[in-house]
């Protein structure tokens, strides 16, 4: 098989997990090709000895048939945004703290290598979101596996956003912003500000206010291809708008329109691992602290 592996560059300490994945992968006769900056931090920074079969750059035209991500969930976001509409399959090593997405547990590595190499795993498709930004050249990858929020900017005043649901007015908040998130994303950002859980491959996203200034306000689950257009008002005349934690500033009058992306990416699970069990051990999903 061939992988491309993609790593955290600010956990010296765990980048020797790394050279145990290349020694694990080459003894049993795999390519290994590496992204280039991490390669650069493994040899350079870290002093590594390692020979992969090639240095992969986020613009090059790559191919492989796993990528491996190693650290955390910020990791494994940065990982899909360079794997981009490649297709290309994604295996997340857990080298960070909670690790949703990378349930690859440090300790668990051969074993998973084991199991990837024998064929002993899924494919799951998850929902990708696209982000467009009429009258603004967007710098940032236009694309999020967990969720697009637009934000207000400075510390004071709240931001007026206007949307639209699939073409139909839907209401305007006036809050701190406004977090539209995949399935794959309900568990991240959406959640911590009261959004709901869903479960992966579910076709919805939903749709869930930052400290809105209304008691009758909530989230709302909505189906993944409908529209969803934002129209900010904004006392500094500007907001920001944030890709999967990747933001920039936007002018006041922007519309932003969010719709389903026309690719997903492709999560790599060990076969007897499901959402559930995540939920319940990452998550601590229906823990009785009584107990």
């Amino acid at each position: 098989m061939r992988f491309i592996l993609f790593g955290n560059t600010f956990q010296a300490k765990k980048s020797a997990h790394a050279g145990r994945i290349i020694n694990l992968l080459q003894a049993q006769k795999n390519e290994i090709y590496i992204g280039e900056e991490f390669y650069h931090f493994l040899t350079e920074e870290q002093g590594m000895t390692i020979h992969p079969d090639g240095i992969v750059a986020p613009d090059d035209d790559f191919t492989a048939d796993m990528a491996i991500s190693i650290g955390g969930d910020g990791t494994f976001l940065r990982t899909a945004s360079y794997i981009g509409h490649r297709g290309i399959p994604i295996l997340g090593v857990n080298t960070g703290r909670l690790g949703f997405m990378t349930d690859v547990r440090p300790e668990e590595i051969d074993d998973a290598i084991q199991s990837i190499l024998a064929g002993q795993y899924q494919v799951e498709e998850r929902a990708t979101l696209h982000v467009n930004a009429d009258g603004h050249k967007l710098q940032e990858y236009p694309f999020a596996l967990n969720e697009i929020a637009v934000l207000k900017r400075d510390t004071s005043s709240m931001i007026s956003i206007r949307t639209c649901v699939d073409g139909n007015y839907l209401t305007t908040y006036q809050a701190d912003g406004l977090v539209i998130a995949t399935p794959t994303g309900s568990t991240a950002y959406s959640l911590s500000v009261g959004g709901p859980i869903m479960v992966p491959r579910t076709g919805t996203i939903a749709i869930t206010p930052v400290a809105p200034h209304s008691l009758n306000v909530r989230p709302i689950v909505v189906r993944d291809d409908w529209e969803v257009s934002l129209e900010v008002s904004s006392r500094s005349h500007n907001f920001l708008i944030a890709i999967d934690g990747r933001s920039e500033t936007c002018a006041e009058g922007t519309r932003i329109t969010i719709r389903r992306a026309p690719f997903n990416t492709r999560v790599v699970k060990r076969n007897g691992h499901h959402f559930f069990d995540t939920l319940r051990e990452k998550m601590m999903w229906g823990a009785d602290t009584r107990e």
